[in-house]
């Protein structure tokens, strides 16, 4: 049974960081993209970030560009969302999400195991 297990969310001021990390345990994890989505209240849930199989491409939002980085360690089966400058509408429920492709897509249809979530709050 796929197991996507988020950790490092919380509350953070407006221009702090925050580290996320997700643990997998994926039998194909070195083969599959992996990426980050979140649902802010009230919204719908929206792309952050993808990385393909070998971390070698990586796809941003528009919204998150120049301050959010995505990586992985396949040694580890573990990806890592890394938020820099963080803003009040950064403030969403995060979620890690393994894909059943190894490029790096923005497509939540491409991704077939998903993580509960770890709340993420940026004050004002």
């Amino acid at each position: 049974q796929v197991q996507l297990v988020e950790s490092g969310g919380g509350l953070v001021q407006a221009g702090g960081s925050l580290r996320l990390s997700c643990a997998a345990s994926l039998p194909t994890f070195r083969n599959a993209a992996m990426a980050w989505f979140r649902r802010a209240p009230r919204k719908a849930r929206e792309f952050v970030s993808a990385v393909n199989w070998n971390g070698g491409n990586t796809v941003y939002a528009d919204s998150v560009k120049g301050r959010f980085t995505i990586s992985r360690d396949n040694s580890e089966k573990t990806v890592y969302l890394q938020m820099n400058s963080l803003k009040p509408e950064d403030t969403a429920v995060y979620y890690c999400a393994a894909s059943r492709v190894p490029h790096a897509s923005v497509a939540s249809t491409d991704f077939n195991s998903w993580g509960q979530g770890t709340q993420v709050t940026v004050s004002s």
